[in-house]
């Protein structure tokens, strides 16, 4: 199971964008812990302009995570990546094959997890 935490506000397609792109390219379950900023100043002052904003256990982040990319070197950096499922994403990026639909996220305990 990987746990990470998402900075992120109502109505933020980037989040949902980034969400998608993690449930297809984890090799494992996601449990996604969301922040809402726009209820912090403090927050707000830190990631009002960044989010989405994805950060792992040890607090190390992600700043633009929706761009697929980024997300997979930040991935691959902590062998979280499934490589076949980059692989036929990016021959999706490149017009080379039908994008796949997303599997949607489910709230269990309160809990969001994805896939």
């Amino acid at each position: 199971m990987i746990r990470l935490t998402l900075y992120t506000t109502l109505g933020c397609h980037l989040c949902t964008q980034l969400e998608a792109l993690l449930t297809r390219l984890c090799h494992a379950p996601v449990t996604l812990e969301r922040v809402e900023i726009s209820e912090d100043e403090r927050l707000m002052a830190r990631y009002g302009v960044r989010i989405p904003v994805l950060a792992d256990g040890e607090g190390d982040e992600l700043d633009r995570g929706f761009e697929p990319e980024r997300l997979r070197a930040w991935l691959a950096a902590r062998g979280w990546l499934d490589e076949a499922a980059w692989r036929l994403l990016a021959r999706e990026l490149a017009g080379e094959a039908e994008p796949r639909v997303a599997r949607p996220a489910t709230l269990r305990g309160g809990r969001r997890y994805l896939g």
